[in-house]
C-alpha cells in the first residue's frame, strides 16, 4: 500500500526532533455547493531539527514513531 503524501505549512517547533505541520484542504459544501477551507494539524518527525515556523514542508506517512507522531518531514518545498 502506498505512503500517504500531505504538504503544509509549519507551525510549531518548539519540540526536539518534531513539527507540528497544518494541512489545508479544500471541501465542498454538502448543501451550498461552495468550496470551504478545512485543516487539521499532523506531529511531524524532524531528525536534524532544520525546519523553523512558516518553511512548506511535505510530509511521509510512516510507521508509529510515538503516540502522536506518525508522519516524517520529507522535503522542504520552495526556499
Amino acid at each position: 500500500m502506498p505512503r500517504r503524501v500531505l504538504q503544509g505549512v509549519v507551525v510549531s517547533d518548539k519540540n526536539n526532533k518534531t513539527v507540528l505541520v497544518r494541512v489545508e484542504k479544500k471541501v465542498l459544501h454538502p448543501l451550498y455547493k461552495k468550496y470551504v477551507k478545512r485543516h487539521k494539524k499532523y506531529a511531524a518527525h524532524d531528525e536534524s531539527n532544520e525546519c523553523k515556523i512558516g518553511d512548506t514542508v511535505k510530509i511521509i506517512e510512516s510507521k508509529p514513531i510515538s503516540k502522536t507522531k506518525k508522519w516524517v518531514v520529507d522535503v522542504k518545498v520552495g526556499a
